[in-house]
């Protein structure tokens, strides 16, 4: 995976896997096209295009996220209800991810991305004119689907347009797109909640999603590499079976569902939080809060670094430590212990996801796109389960019945990881014989 985000989007194309969930109708390798590269024509619209399409995309996944409070008092909801608006748009990216990165194959991935792109911000100009809860978490499902078609479609089809050396930095670029999209979204619903309510908020998020998904249909490049197959779901399934059969795998998913579990518990809830007593912060300075997320580029960055001097569960620990630290601190009434436990929250997720998300394409020798996607699904699936779980835990415990849920979490990690070091050791004491 590409350098996390707060949407991290992380799949990799490779067509090595025994069967191919796609049989390909290509014409031969020689027709190929010149793939772009900086300083050529349309890698720069590209780049912008993509940037584009990752500010939308996560700019209305998350949109509701900072607003909860408003729309609990709008509906006369509860926290784990409202959290719904949250958790049904997460949900259903996890559940359509992986069938709509199997259609792009057939269909194409700029075509995939333009209707994503298209049902999504549609979508999203009719929330704000939800007349109940129930209508909202409907219409928020049916743009978390849509958007579940952009993060597959986007990665493969960088992968098969952009040169390999200039690949790591258009995905950065895309993944970029994803962080401020998710952080600018927040933080610009919070400031227009406060001024003109949550629906104007949300409107607003839909006109920047507009906007955004406007530039990309007319600076993204046609496809000029791609090539079109008939799909194959015995294949497909068949793959992803032997991903689920691989302990290894398992472990990475449940990883990383349970970071975000995490993740998503802390900043669905954080808003009630700091609405309340002894901080009763306006909408538009919790909104701001989202500004902590700019920590998770450093520490997802450095997530290679970290891996390189600690080894791969070095880095999960310390991930887990910064985390546990985080959520502790948290508990604090200060604003400022509140403010520094949210950034080693974010930190630690975004270390620990980035090292699980990669391991996933290392892990992986076949079948690489399949496997990355079966990791979002289980990532925003994770997402779903801790705004949910941490709004349930926050109206029936207060802040810390949520941390409570956190620190449940983190040591699901710290025992996934426990017991991977266990394995590697004992598969290390079974070579030794065999060296000799």
């Amino acid at each position: 995976m590409p350098p996390a985000s707060t949407g991290a989007s992380t799949i990799t194309v490779d067509a090595s896997a025994p069967q191919s969930p796609v049989t390909t109708t290509a014409a031969p390798a020689a027709t190929t096209h010149e793939r772009l590269e900086p300083g050529r024509p349309g890698y720069r619209r590209m780049s912008f295009a993509l940037f584009a399409a990752g500010v939308a995309a996560f700019a209305l996944l998350y949109s509701t996220q900072a607003l909860l409070p408003a729309v609990s008092a709008s509906f006369d909801a509860s926290a784990g209800q409202a959290s719904w608006t949250v958790s049904a748009a997460t949900g259903a990216l996890a559940l359509f991810v992986l069938p709509l990165s199997a259609l792009s194959e057939r269909f194409g991935r700029r075509q995939m991305m333009t209707a994503s792109l298209a049902v999504a911000v549609l979508v999203g100009l009719l929330v704000p004119f939800a007349p109940s809860m129930g209508a909202l978490i409907a219409l928020r499902a049916v743009q978390g689907a849509a958007l579940a078609g952009l993060p597959a479609s986007a990665m493969a089809y960088l992968a098969e347009e952009v040169r390999p050396k200039a690949l790591i930095a258009a995905i950065g670029l895309f993944v970029a797109g994803n962080s401020i999209g998710g952080m600018s979204g927040r933080i610009l619903t919070g400031w227009v909640a406060q001024a003109w309510g949550w629906r104007a908020a949300l409107a607003a998020v839909g006109l920047l999603a507009l906007a955004c998904a406007v530039a990309f249909h007319f600076l993204i490049p046609k496809a000029r590499n791609f090539r079109p197959g008939s799909l194959n779901p015995k294949a497909l399934a068949k793959t992803v079976a032997t991903h689920l059969a691989d302990p290894l795998l398992v472990r990475l998913y449940a990883i990383g569902a349970l970071f975000m579990t995490v993740f998503g518990a802390v900043y669905t809830v954080i808003g009630y939080r700091l609405v309340e007593e002894p901080f009763s912060l306006p909408q538009g300075v919790i909104g701001s809060i989202f500004l902590v997320y700019l920590v998770g580029t450093v520490s997802s960055a450095a997530a290679g670094r970290l891996v390189a001097r600690l080894g791969r569960r070095g880095a999960l620990y310390l991930a887990v430590s910064t985390t546990t630290a985080g959520l502790l601190l948290s508990l604090a009434d200060q604003l400022a212990a509140v403010l520094l436990g949210l950034v080693l929250i974010t930190a630690g997720f975004f270390a620990g996801h980035a090292v699980a998300s990669s391991s996933v394409s290392r892990t992986a020798t076949t079948g690489r796109a399949q496997a990355s996607a079966l990791y979002q699904s289980a990532y925003y699936l994770g997402s779903s389960a801790g705004g949910t779980l941490g709004a349930v835990a926050f109206h029936a415990g207060g802040w810390t019945a949520t941390v409570a849920l956190g620190l449940l979490a983190v040591l699901g990690v710290v025992s996934i990881t426990l017991y991977g070091t266990r394995v590697a050791r004992a598969e290390r004491r079974a070579l030794v014989p065999a060296t000799r």
